[in-house]
């Protein structure tokens, strides 16, 4: 199952040549840090990104991840350059009731069909993952066209709008809740994404 083969790209664990490009991404400024829950954004010094990437320099030398992953990246196959991350979090473990998300770091990625790609797979490794999760969720906000549109061709349906909830940059955004049925996913994208069932 592991890693996940979506050409052009792989979603594989974490290598020791990803840490000086994701240092590169974390540094502030950049212009997918604007997009990825700006709301929630504090900046980050030099000494939090520091400890961030030794933590996982730690990891990738013990190589201990955890099962299913959380988060991974996602990789040009041909050069095997970190381009994004992918990951899910429970909104309600409780409930059996998870989230997905995405994030591609250099705007030269955007619109080209590598996050419908990735992201695509990367639902098909969670529901294959938690057999016991009925649907999966995006959640983003009123600002960030790019990933309402992603989440409406992989045929997730916006379920909640709460209007006003997000402040970025001094403006009002609605915050967007996205959300899929396994049923539904199986239906619309048998064959496409992950193993054959």
């Amino acid at each position: 199952m592991l890693p996940i083969s979506c050409p052009p790209l792989t979603i594989r664990d974490w290598q020791l040549h990803d840490l000086a490009p994701y240092r590169r991404w974390l540094q502030p400024g950049q212009r997918w840090q604007s997009l990825d829950g700006p709301y929630y954004r504090t900046s980050t010094s030099h000494a939090q990104i520091d400890a961030k990437v030794d933590a996982l320099r730690e990891q990738i030398d013990e190589g201990q991840w955890p099962t299913p992953r959380t988060r991974m990246p996602i990789a040009y196959d041909a050069t095997d350059t970190l381009i994004g991350l992918v990951s899910w979090y429970w909104i309600s473990e409780e409930t059996d009731w998870p989230a997905v998300g995405i994030v591609l770091f250099d705007p030269a990625h955007w619109g080209r069909g590598l996050g419908y790609t990735a992201l695509g797979h990367w639902c098909a490794y969670v529901f294959g993952a938690l057999p016991q999760i009925v649907r999966l969720d995006i959640q983003t906000w009123s600002g960030n066209h790019g990933m309402m549109r992603l989440a409406t061709k992989l045929g997730f349906r916006e379920e909640g709008r709460f209007r006003k909830a997000r402040i970025v940059e001094g403006a009002y955004y609605d915050a967007m809740g996205y959300g899929i049925l396994r049923e539904e996913w199986d239906a619309r994208h048998a064959g496409v994404f992950g193993p054959p069932r």
